[in-house]
């Protein structure tokens, strides 16, 4: 299926590409979440004449998620996890829990936005986590698990 993408996505293309993607990833992904449109000759003509307008939006969400970027390298996350005497955690500490500590210092990430390269943490110490906000920017967070005695 030909597609026009309205929105930069990650091995794909860029605003305003024309491209071909397989019928079920366009119509269940990229056109529901209006990352696309299919590539007619009047969604074209359409995208022609908005495509200041978007341009505009994607900076803006782009600039945006730079300075979210730049505060978020800044900190530091504190996780608490119960743990043996050896540091091994009781459970792990996964993406959702660094998420949700991020949210209670203000930053608004999503679970999904968060990258653990080498799966949950399972030990006491001090990590670096990755946080996708945007195609463009990619964020190192410093995580530290402390561990808590029962």
């Amino acid at each position: 299926m030909q597609i026009i993408l309205l929105d930069k996505v990650l091995n794909l293309g860029g605003l305003g590409d024309v491209v071909k993607v397989k019928d079920g990833y366009a119509r269940n992904f990229l056109i529901p979440t209006g990352r696309a449109r299919r590539a007619t000759k009047d969604a074209i003509a359409d995208f022609e004449a908005r495509r200041a307008e978007l341009e505009k939006v994607a900076a803006a969400k782009l600039a945006e998620a730079q300075a979210l970027g730049e505060k978020i390298a800044a900190t530091t996350v504190k996780l608490t996890q119960k743990a043996g005497v050896d540091g091994r955690l009781f459970g792990s500490v996964t993406n959702h829990d660094v998420a949700e500590e991020l949210g209670k210092l203000g930053f608004e990430v999503a679970k999904s936005q968060v990258r653990m390269p080498n799966g949950p943490l399972k030990l006491v110490g001090d990590y670096t986590v990755q946080v996708h906000l945007h195609t463009d920017v990619t964020v190192d967070v410093s995580v530290s698990v402390l561990g808590e005695t029962a």
